[in-house]
């Protein structure tokens, strides 16, 4: 395959076998399209009109009159009952049940009596002997014997077409030129191929991909979690992450490249970049993905990612959109390194926008039971109130000052200063955190700690 031919087919020219084939006019997405927009993933080949969308639908419909002429069909009116009774009698010879064509052999007066009791006749296609055959983009030649396959239905009893003359239609009236899918629907292709030859139309290119898997190697679904691209979008991640995760499941453009655009991807996608076996979808790989593609989002962009949460949890003020926006990028900055999702940095950044914070019980445990820590971090206050500039080099000298007059390791102040700063015994650099909190709210945080240990 062409790299232009393989382009097409990831940028809309081609369908998955869940694909949705009508869009709306309206501005507002259907549920269906709604996840395709935040992947940023329409594009010009998708996005038909409601009219192209109408064609789509009837085009089933208009194809059952090429059929009837074209003697391929046979019309079933066996009962709901019989057909469960043969399919009841296979399975107690344990072999597979195929459909007999008992319908082909009623008589005028048989299928009249069948009509004049009300039951409505199902059409089936009439597979011819032999074999069908076909290139697979992914997987090379692959044959079927028309004997494995059994004359399958196309229109139900009630009018309706089923799945393999619905596609079909709409792909010949869509113009699809690929038709990319996972290894499940390899077994439709041989009744789709009939189908094809029935109409007199060419069939599109078929590439079959391998199934994802959840962490435990079986078939991804809801059992392993979210399994909708909207609760992805909920938890946090970014479409940039999501799509380049996504498009590296069973694929690879060469190489050692994982980080990539979408842009990236369309420029580099090729069906022989397909592996062979099935791909794990990994939720720590996607956490991975997630914080790399956070790190490369320009800090004005990261503040208005991260803007609806901090809104939503009450730690937006309208200075972060004005004077203080450079600091809040900055610190967005500094606590990136440690998030994975956007919610993280919701709470990494919590430190910084709220009025004040709380100890948690482990830290309170691990860092604050030291003797004559109350003096200790008193005396740390003091000095840092003097401190002039407040820059991540003078608060240091500051607190190893302090250390050495009081003959204690510096490690004891930085771990109380931590608690004290973010209410947590793991955090970015002190230093970095103190001089982005700033003088009079350090100071009054180191304050607050000295009285909740003299009340302890």
């Amino acid at each position: 395959m062409s790299a232009a031919r393989a382009r097409r087919s990831l940028t809309g020219s081609s369908r998955g076998a869940t694909a949705v084939r009508s869009f709306s006019a309206s501005k507002t997405p259907t549920p269906s399209a709604r996840p395709m927009k935040w992947c940023r993933a329409f594009s010009k080949a998708c996005a038909g009109s409601a009219s192209t969308g109408t064609k789509a639908r009837r085009s089933a419909a208009r194809t059952l009159p090429t059929f009837n002429r074209s003697a391929t069909t046979a019309i079933a009116r066996l009962s709901p009952d019989l057909l469960k009774q043969k399919r009841e009698e296979a399975a107690r010879q344990r072999i597979p049940w195929k459909y007999d064509r008992t319908c082909l052999t009623l008589s005028g007066d048989e299928r009249r009596r069948m009509e004049l009791s009300g039951l409505r006749p199902a059409v089936r296609f009439l597979v011819p002997t032999g074999k069908t055959s076909y290139v697979d983009d992914v997987h090379g030649r692959i044959e079927f014997d028309h004997e494995q396959i059994e004359d399958f239905v196309i229109l139900r009893s009630d009018g309706q077409p089923t799945y393999q003359l619905s596609v079909v239609a709409d792909d010949v009236a869509m113009q699809i030129s690929h038709v990319i899918r996972g290894d499940d629907h390899i077994s439709n292709t041989p009744k789709q191929l009939l189908l094809y030859g029935a109409l007199g139309e060419k069939p599109p290119a078929f590439a079959h991909v391998p199934l994802i898997l959840g962490t435990d190697k079986k078939r991804l679904s809801k059992r392993h979690g979210a399994t909708s691209v909207t609760e992805y979008e909920r938890m946090g991640y970014v479409p940039e992450a999501m799509v380049n995760f996504l498009g590296l499941l069973g694929w690879s453009p060469g190489g050692d490249r994982e980080i990539m655009t979408r842009a990236e991807m369309i420029d580099a996608f090729a069906l022989d970049g397909i592996s062979g076996g099935n791909p794990v979808f990994n939720p720590e790989k996607l956490d991975w993905f997630n914080n790399q593609h956070l790190a490369r989002l320009d800090r004005a962009e990261l503040v208005e990612r991260v803007r609806p949460l901090l809104q939503t949890a009450g730690l937006w003020s309208d200075e972060l959109d004005s004077v203080r926006r450079e600091w809040l990028q900055r610190v967005l900055a500094l606590v990136l390194p440690r998030v994975k999702r956007l919610p993280d940095l919701v709470e990494q950044a919590r430190p910084f926008l709220a009025e004040h914070v709380e100890y948690e019980p482990a830290a309170i445990a691990k860092h604050l039971s030291g003797p004559d820590l109350p003096e200790h971090v008193g005396a740390l206050a003091a000095a840092l109130r003097e401190a002039d500039p407040f820059d991540e080099l003078a608060i240091e000298r500051v607190l190893r000052a302090v250390a050495d007059a009081r003959r204690i390791k510096g490690g004891v102040l930085i771990h109380a200063a931590r608690v004290a700063a973010t209410g947590k015994a793991v955090s970015p650099g002190l230093f970095e955190v103190l001089a982005l909190l700033g003088k009079p709210l350090t100071v009054a945080r180191l304050q607050a700690l000295v009285n909740f240990l003299r009340s302890a």
